[in-house]
């Protein structure tokens, strides 16, 4: 159920160019700015979140508020993270006029999301955000590792970087990014979405991920130990593990007896390993002072 505003309501095509024509907006590829202009796909991404009164968002790169007020309709908290200063001076202007009995409920953080450690108020319960393109990865693993209150996600990214999210070891798109995020949780792709919704079109399709957090592998290494091995194993992905491995342990004979005792075979590939296999050989590294 969806909360009674008056004022306007979501944001269509005509609203998305009149308020860049206000504010002189020129949107940048280098700060990846497609922003939502259809009502349908913004709701339906807030009902694939299970949005609700209860949560409190956090977004990213809320842009001219498309997201941000479908969000705010579901009578959620949103917590917007905006680096250009255009947009972040508007957004609050836009919510006051088209939602105007939900403005308390937003609450702006004008910063670059990789450099935010820490967010005001209470514990937020939820990621949604269409992130943008250039940065998506960093940005999600940087707010999965300083806001650790939030237990479910749903991001909208390139359809590549979705693939590459929800990957599984051992598939073609398995990667350093694939690795990490299962440190934190499980991800599954649960739409695209087409170019046609966003403006500027992008030259590519977009996937919805959902994200669910778990509980890390057990482990005494820590995370950033853990994901430095991860970096090692993909450095060069064609390499066994005992060459990757070498420039953290000194050789590959080394790397080889590390690999062993961590219960992993020396010969394998990077992208064959799950999450729980990079934390025992993490293990294993710090014990024998490699990290």
């Amino acid at each position: 159920m969806t909360e009674q505003t008056s004022g306007g309501g979501l944001l269509g095509p005509r609203q998305i160019r009149e308020l860049a024509d206000r504010i002189g907006l020129r949107p940048t590829k280098s700060r990846g700015q497609n922003f939502v202009h259809d009502a349908n796909t913004v709701r339906r991404i807030v009902s694939l979140a299970q949005t609700g009164p209860t949560d409190r968002v956090i977004e990213v790169g809320p842009g001219l508020g498309s997201l941000t007020l479908g969000l705010l309709e579901t009578g959620a908290q949103v917590v917007a993270i905006e680096i250009d200063p255009l947009l972040a001076a508007q957004l609050p202007l836009t919510v006051a006029e088209r939602m105007p009995r939900a403005a308390d409920r937003l609450e702006l953080v004008e910063s670059d999301a990789l450099k935010v450690s820490t967010l005001p108020g209470e514990p937020a319960t939820e990621l949604v955000a269409n992130l943008p393109y250039n940065v998506a990865v960093p940005v999600l693993l940087h707010l999965l590792a300083i806001a650790p209150g939030w237990r479910t996600g749903l991001v909208m990214v390139q359809l590549e970087v979705a693939d590459r999210l929800v990957a599984a070891p051992g598939s073609r798109t398995y990667g350093v990014p694939s690795a990490k995020l299962a440190w934190y949780g499980g991800a599954e792709r649960v739409g695209t979405v087409p170019p046609r919704v966003f403006w500027p079109v992008p030259n590519v399709d977009s996937g919805l991920v959902r994200i669910t957090r778990v509980d890390p592998p057990a482990c005494s290494a820590t995370r950033e130990q853990v994901f430095t091995v991860i970096d090692a194993a993909f450095a060069n992905r064609r390499k066994m593990l005992r060459s990757a491995l070498s420039s953290l342990c000194g050789r590959s004979a080394a790397a080889a007896e590390l690999l062993t005792a961590a219960e992993v075979d020396p010969t394998a590939r990077g992208e064959s390993l799950g999450i729980h296999q990079f934390a025992r050989i993490a293990e294993q590294l710090v014990a024998a002072g490699r990290l």
